[in-house]
């Protein structure tokens, strides 16, 4: 991945507004790693494959970044974006720790993304 360009996600927010887009979206303070401590509370968030539109997209802040896509009822809000990959039209960013986890993801693409995992599992 690369480090965020702000200029180029502003471009691609631009070339996209009003475009249907299927929407990635993860946070996580520790899910992809272990923890030994039982007094850590563990939270994350996951949505994939779903349909949005958005009147204004817009990239803010000096790294880590934050994007914020505004929808017909509410916003689509990522903060502590760090990194990116652009393929033509699917734009993925990403967000890692200094240990270089993942933080949080936006991923955004006019075809529907891959399926991967369909069920929660239960640990």
């Amino acid at each position: 991945m690369n480090t965020i360009q702000p200029e180029v996600i502003q471009a691609y927010l631009n070339k996209h507004v009003t475009t249907p887009l299927y929407a990635h979206v993860e946070t996580t303070n520790g899910a992809y790693a272990t923890h030994n401590d039982p007094d850590f509370h563990n939270a994350g968030m996951f949505i994939r494959n779903v349909v949005i539109e958005y009147s204004i997209g817009q990239i803010k802040g000096h790294g880590p970044y934050r994007v914020g896509l505004k929808l017909d009822h509410g916003w689509l809000y990522v903060e502590g974006l760090t990194d990116f990959e652009l393929h033509g039209d699917q734009l993925l960013l990403a967000g890692h720790d200094r240990l270089g986890r993942l933080a949080c993801a936006l991923h955004l693409d006019p075809k529907p993304l891959p399926q991967g995992a369909t069920e929660v599992e239960d640990q």
